[in-house]
């Protein structure tokens, strides 16, 4: 360390080996395959959402019989055959990553066959009118398809599974908001907790390669536009304050429903669910299509174009359509369809902003939206850092840098105080209940005849 380095030395070693050349080229044709599935998945996504607001226009009362038909089918094929699709896909990932779950275990989480299908079946969801976002699931499409590349590298490669499925999640973020210091930020606060350096560079080329590939297919445009921000100045400290509080407590509400109803907690709805799920998805579908008819389509699907209309003062989600998008979003996760919460979570977050505004009759409207959007979705998350830079950063408002991130901060506080973290309380449960099926098919035949305790699995 106290040597100067030698450039030309360091030349011939990178020089020395072609196996290293190779691994690091398999890498970076894996990163591009992971913008290549996101995009895809965007794509397919929005083609039959869009497919289905044609069809909700046209026959308004036939989604209460498409609708709870296409979730309960949903849910039985997930149970069936892909288990480990279910759900969001962030929590299944930081389980992936979780120290305690055996190595013969992380496939249940992450690998090339869940990618496929977390893409078939969330798409079935948009074609549900489910209220579901494709940006949580992109982390696991994305991570599926980067800790493939292992099987293809050296024994004796540095590249290890933990950076791949980091480089994956942080690329599927990326892709799915363009959003690359979003992915960066993501990558510490949610998946590593540190940015090692001897991965980060991996990392940050995954992201780079992947948005790219978003970039090429989408423009480099923001998810939302650009936000016009008025001169913010004191009289801005009490309604975007409110917001705040609101969105916190909101945030944190939400989290909380999420992880008492998806940890199946002792209640007669949880056992009812997991006696008979595909029931229980039925009829949860059919409860988010009458949600989705009495807003009159509004609820439907991830809810970036109301938001997109809010920012551009021609629409309005109003209170009550903003609570019945908590609820409906609530029972999309609890029937455990495949689909994220991050883009509902904006929308749900922008509704506060705009009931706020126009409670407080002033031209703040835009700026209240993206406090709303970034204070919601960092008390749901906890996950401060990266929901003020995601927000920023698809809404281009960088006027508003200082103003977001002290609304993430104190909406992730207040939530801290009323739920534990989503996340990492879905991924603890899921590797308690990976771990429990472990050690119950590691009991010898021998010794089955002997008592044991009840299999939590």
């Amino acid at each position: 360390m106290n040597r100067e380095p030698d450039f030309l030395e360091h030349l011939r070693a990178e020089l020395s080996s072609g196996r290293i050349w190779l691994d690091r080229a398999i890498v970076l044709g894996y990163a591009i395959a992971a913008g290549l599935f996101v995009v895809g998945f965007t794509l397919a996504s929005d083609w039959v959402f869009g497919g289905f607001q044609r069809f909700y226009r046209a026959w308004p009362w036939a989604v209460l019989v498409t609708t709870p038909i296409i979730t309960a089918g949903i849910v039985w094929f997930t149970l069936r055959f892909f288990p480990g699709a279910s759900g969001s896909g962030i929590p299944q990932i930081k389980a992936a990553l979780h120290p305690a779950l055996p190595d013969e275990r992380r496939f249940m989480f992450a690998s090339l066959r869940l990618t496929v299908a977390k893409i078939g079946l969330g798409v079935a969801g948009f074609a549900a009118g489910l209220s579901i976002g494709r940006e949580g699931p992109s982390v696991q499409v994305a991570a599926g398809v980067m800790q493939h590349a292992r099987r293809w590298l050296s024994p004796n490669t540095t590249i290890d599974g933990r950076a791949l499925l980091v480089a994956g999640g942080a690329a599927g973020i990326a892709a799915a908001f363009n959003a690359p210091l979003a992915g960066v930020v993501f990558a510490i606060e949610e998946l590593s907790g540190r940015l090692e350096a001897r991965s980060s560079g991996l990392i940050i080329t995954a992201i780079v390669l992947a948005g790219l590939v978003a970039v090429s297919a989408f423009g480099n445009t923001s998810y939302f536009g650009v936000i016009r921000v008025p001169r913010l100045g004191w009289d801005a400290l009490g309604p975007g304050l409110l917001v705040t509080l609101l969105a916190g407590a909101a945030g944190g509400l939400f989290a909380r429903l999420l992880i008492a109803s998806l940890t199946r907690a002792p209640e007669r709805l949880n056992r009812w669910r997991a006696r008979f799920p595909v029931r229980f998805a039925a009829l949860g579908g059919l409860a988010v299509a009458v949600i989705g008819l009495v807003t009159g389509g509004v609820t439907f699907g991830a809810g970036s174009e109301a938001v997109k209309q809010m920012l551009q003062g021609h629409d309005e989600l109003t209170p009550l359509y903003t609570v019945l998008k908590f609820v409906a979003t609530w029972l999309t996760a609890w029937c455990g369809v495949p689909g994220g919460i991050f883009a509902p979570s904006l929308s749900i977050g922008a509704g506060i902003g705009d009931a706020v505004a126009h409670l407080a009759s002033s031209d703040l409207g835009p700026a209240l939206i993206a406090l709303g959007m970034a204070g919601f979705l960092a008390a749901v998350t906890q996950a401060p850092l990266t929901a003020f830079i995601i927000v920023m950063e698809m809404v281009d408002g960088h006027a508003m840098v200082l103003s977001l991130m002290a609304a993430a901060m104190l909406a992730s506080l207040i939530s801290r105080m009323i739920s534990r973290p989503l996340y990492d309380t879905l991924a603890e449960h899921m590797v308690g209940k990976a771990v429990a099926a472990s050690e119950h098919v590691q009991v010898s035949p021998s010794s089955s005849s002997q008592p044991v305790g009840p299999s939590s699995s």
